[in-house]
C-alpha cells in the first residue's frame, strides 16, 4: 500500500468511526479518550483517540519508542506538571508521527506533521507547551488538526476552551 493509499485507508476507516468516536466527543470526557475540534471544519471535524498516558518523567522519556504499529484511531498523550518549552525527537520510534503540541486550555499551538522514524532531528513544538499528542502520521491533516484546533481531556481541567461535561 502506498503512503496516500494508507492515509486514506486510516481516514476512511476514522470517519467509519466516526458515529462511535463522535457520540463520545459530544458526551463526557474519559481519562482513556482525547477529544479534539478542529480548526476548521471538514470531513472529520471532531475526532476522538484512544490514548495512553505519559504523565510521568519516565513515561515521557519513553514514549511510543520501539513499537511496530499503533492503531488507527490511538495515540499517546503526553501531560507536562508544568507549561514548559517542548521539542521532541524520533529516536528509536519506528513508526511516522504525526506531533500536536497545545498550551495550558488544551489549544493546538503547532503541529508537527509526517515525523520520521529514528530521525534525531529536534522537532520543535513551541514555548508554554502542558500537553503532547501523538497520532500516525497523516492523521492530523487528514482530520483537520492545526494551530487552533482544541484538545479535551480530564488532565485539561477548567481552563480548557472545550471543557469535559
Amino acid at each position: 500500500m502506498t503512503g496516500r493509499a494508507a492515509i486514506a485507508f486510516v481516514t476512511g476507516a476514522l470517519i467509519a468511526l466516526g458515529s462511535g468516536s463522535l457520540a463520545e466527543a459530544a458526551g463526557s470526557c474519559s481519562a482513556a479518550r482525547v477529544d479534539i475540534r478542529a480548526a476548521e471544519t471538514g470531513a472529520a471535524a471532531r475526532q476522538s483517540f484512544t490514548v495512553e498516558l505519559a504523565d510521568t518523567p519516565d513515561k515521557r522519556a519513553y514514549g511510543l519508542m520501539n513499537r511496530a504499529s499503533l492503531a488507527p484511531d490511538a495515540g499517546m498523550l503526553f501531560i507536562y506538571d508544568y507549561p514548559e518549552s517542548a521539542t521532541f525527537w524520533m529516536k528509536n520510534t519506528l513508526i511516522g508521527l504525526d506531533i500536536i503540541f497545545a498550551d495550558a486550555r488544551g489549544e493546538v499551538v503547532s503541529v508537527q506533521a509526517n515525523a520520521i522514524p529514528g530521525d534525531l532531528t529536534p522537532l520543535y513544538g513551541g514555548e508554554a507547551i502542558k500537553f503532547v499528542l501523538e497520532i500516525n502520521a497523516g492523521l492530523a491533516a487528514a482530520s483537520g488538526i492545526a494551530a487552533g484546533s482544541q484538545l479535551r481531556h480530564p488532565a485539561i481541567g477548567d481552563a480548557a476552551l472545550w471543557p469535559c461535561d
